[in-house]
């Protein structure tokens, strides 16, 4: 059988367990090429991939939750669902559709977490088993380490505040993701550090509306939907405008 000639071109962005969970689907695959830069959510752009564009002239490019910092190729499709694409399919979904191929029952639960966090797999009648396990492997796929694990606990237990249905952590950490996990559930979650603060729960649409200016300058972004997070581009503020950024949202949701 003669091999099919591969026309589309698939590029990742930062890691977690959606991309990585893209990069197995595709992998394999004799009519897509996969570039993998192993970037992080930090220095997931476009130009990451700039030398290779120049090889892949006249391919369909779809580029995978990166930033568009460089002129875009002719044949190139965006695939994300943060700030403007807020409330499209997962990137899984949008890359399994063009694939033409079905979620099975993980990928499914890895698609749900990405959108929706713990709720959203929980609408899929997920396990606690099956939570944990995909809450795990996001974390490790994002670099959380154990020092990570140890430093949020830590964090937990000794800044935790309360302000009315509002909880503030100053994070010893930069991974935000096992504070999240160690107290959810919760309705309303504030995490920041020096360099960057992030939001997560019900209010978060009142917060786009009111960073709005800073979304459109692409020094906050958002995702998950109405009751998914919002926050700071981490090292986009200094330490006292996080600070007045914590203010801000205390004053607002601390009653």
């Amino acid at each position: 059988m003669k091999t099919k000639h591969p026309h589309k071109l698939f590029l990742l962005g930062g890691y977690d367990l959606e991309m990585l969970t893209i990069k197995q689907m595709l992998e394999g695959r004799e009519d897509c090429v996969v570039l993998d830069q192993h970037l992080h959510w930090g220095n997931a752009l476009l130009s990451a991939y700039q030398s290779d564009l120049q090889r892949y002239e006249g391919y369909e490019v779809y580029g995978i939750e990166l930033k568009e910092d460089i002129p875009l190729p002719v044949l190139y499709t965006r695939i994300d669902h943060h700030n403007d694409w807020n409330g499209k399919p997962s990137a899984l979904e949008q890359v399994a559709a063009i694939l033409e191929v079905s979620l099975n029952r993980f990928q499914q639960l890895v698609s749900a977490n990405d959108k929706g966090y713990i709720p959203a797999m929980q609408a899929l009648l997920a396990t606690d088993e099956e939570i944990a396990d995909i809450r795990r492997k996001d974390r490790e796929a994002q670099g959380v380490s154990k020092a990570d694990e140890l430093l949020a606990e830590q964090s937990v237990h000794n800044s935790l505040s309360r302000y009315g249905s509002l909880l503030v952590v100053e994070s010893l950490t930069p991974c935000f993701s096992p504070i999240c996990d160690r107290l959810f559930p919760y309705h309303r979650l504030l995490v920041f550090t020096d360099t960057e603060w992030m939001f997560y729960g019900e209010g978060k649409a009142e917060l786009v509306v009111m960073f709005r200016e800073e979304v459109r300058q692409e020094k906050v972004f958002h995702g998950g939907g109405d009751n998914g997070y919002v926050g700071a581009v981490d090292k986009t503020y200094g330490k006292d405008e996080i600070k007045q950024f914590v203010k801000h949202i205390i004053n607002q949701y601390g009653i």
